[in-house]
């Protein structure tokens, strides 16, 4: 059976990380192309040639398409603690040898909430993800593709090592999972009611979200709705909690005008007993995810992985505008 988790390089690196190597809050300078060496058709074994060695940079999604994608991904050093201090760019090349093509200037992603909105586990955990990278990438044709960044510390460059040893890119359009534009599958989602006061069993934050008052068939095509799958208590990636903390947040300062719904992952809340079904209905193989849907039903933004603040209120701008 196929693993629905997360890449397990990235679930594996973070699960030991041993906490943020940033040196305060602040975020990394931006990432700025005259600052990292240019592609100009070189291998990507060449194009790194010079640079230092040093982190290892581990993607947070799987799910990739020919065309624009947004690329998740966090750093890690040699002693698992993440990386949060470096300014970076991704290159790529079709596996095999292809000319590398780049940089694509990476973003950095904070994942912290305000106090009020953190969950126990994450306040817990502190191994907990407090921030990740994303770039743009866009694949011209599907195939195997070979990722490497390029960090700047300090004014110097590193190359970090990929966790795993490619990606695989599909055609877009041959997507079982609901892409922008589609309808998705009309899944029920269990509500608090239907908990009948066993809030547990539908959620396994602590405390639970405030994301169950609402059946995503009741609401789907009626209003923007969020849909969120994520399970904090059992992700194995780490990222599940700050996530949703993130989105009880934004769901705070939004009012009535979007209604959020935080799905579980497993039957029961055990791994062992597999996916829920409308984890399955979503053809999903990892977590989390996060849907927004505009007032017609239609999927408007989709993510796959950790995602900041930022980017959940652009992916629900997408579809209230």
């Amino acid at each position: 059976m196929r693993s629905l988790l997360v890449l397990a390089a990235f679930a594996c690196l973070l699960a030991g990380c041993g906490g943020d190597d940033s040196s305060g809050d602040e975020a990394p300078p931006a990432a700025r192309a005259e600052d990292f060496p240019k592609a100009d058709s070189q291998r990507l074994q060449d194009l790194v040639a010079n640079a230092g060695g040093g982190p290892v940079l581990a993607p947070s999604s799987q799910e990739f398409r020919t065309g624009p994608n947004r690329f998740g991904f966090a750093l890690f050093n040699a002693d698992r603690s993440q990386i949060a201090d470096a300014s970076v760019a991704i290159y790529v090349a079709s596996a095999g040898g292809g000319p590398a093509r780049g940089p694509y200037l990476a973003r950095y992603e904070s994942l912290d909430v305000r106090p009020q909105f953190q969950s126990r586990q994450t306040s817990a955990d502190p191994d907990a993800a407090k921030s990740i990278y994303t770039a743009e990438i866009p694949f011209d044709e599907p195939g195997r593709y070979q990722v490497v960044g390029v960090a700047r510390r300090g004014g110097e460059l590193v190359a970090a090592t990929p966790a795993t040893p490619g990606i695989r890119v599909r055609e877009r359009g041959n997507d079982p999972i609901p892409a922008v534009g589609h309808s998705p599958p009309r899944i029920h989602t269990p509500t608090e009611d239907d908990a009948a006061g066993n809030i547990a069993s539908i959620d396994t934050r602590l405390p639970p979200s405030s994301m169950h008052d609402a059946d995503f068939a009741d609401v789907l095509g009626k209003k923007p709705v969020v849909l969120l799958f994520a399970t904090p208590q059992l992700c194995q990636s780490r990222v599940c909690g700050p996530v949703v903390d993130i989105a009880e947040q934004v769901k705070a300062e939004r009012g009535d005008d979007v209604e959020f719904i935080h799905m579980e992952v497993f039957r029961h809340n055990r791994i062992d007993r597999g996916i829920r079904p409308q984890m399955a209905a979503f053809k999903l193989r990892s977590e989390p995810w996060v849907f927004t849907f505009d007032r017609s039903g239609k999927v408007a933004a989709r993510i796959e992985g950790a995602y900041s603040e930022r980017e959940l209120e652009e992916a629900i701008a997408q579809a209230t505008g």
